[in-house]
């Protein structure tokens, strides 16, 4: 009976062992995997934060675009108005002209009739 037992706790003992190394494996294993998760994961913060960053500078670079345009059509636009007003201003200029002219014509022909 001692023997009978003495070899099945040896069996026992051999095969806790087994399954010690066994869980000592997959405990190896998930850590190898959870290692390559995390690396993986840190690359796709990182590549999510280098697009963010890219994203951010071509918006940038678009809006200090639109600035230097709106900047430009807003110097094109006063220069547009200052050069309607001098129009306006040599127009009435020649209207007044064309009156004194015809002033001038009318007084010539009466001048002339008498």
């Amino acid at each position: 009976q001692l023997q009978l037992t003495t070899s099945e706790k040896n069996e026992l003992t051999e095969s806790l062992e087994m399954v010690r190394k066994e869980l000592q494996e997959k405990e190896k294993e998930m850590q190898r995997e959870i290692t390559e998760y995390k690396d993986r994961l840190l690359q796709a913060e990182k590549e999510h934060q280098d697009s963010l960053t890219e994203a951010n500078r071509k918006n940038e670079v678009e809006i200090e675009a639109c600035r230097d345009k709106m900047n430009s059509l807003e110097h094109f636009i006063s220069s547009q108005k200052l050069e309607i007003e001098h129009l306006k201003s040599n127009k009435e200029e020649l209207n007044n002209s064309l009156r004194e002219a015809n002033q001038t014509l009318e007084e010539l022909q009466k001048t002339k009739v008498r």
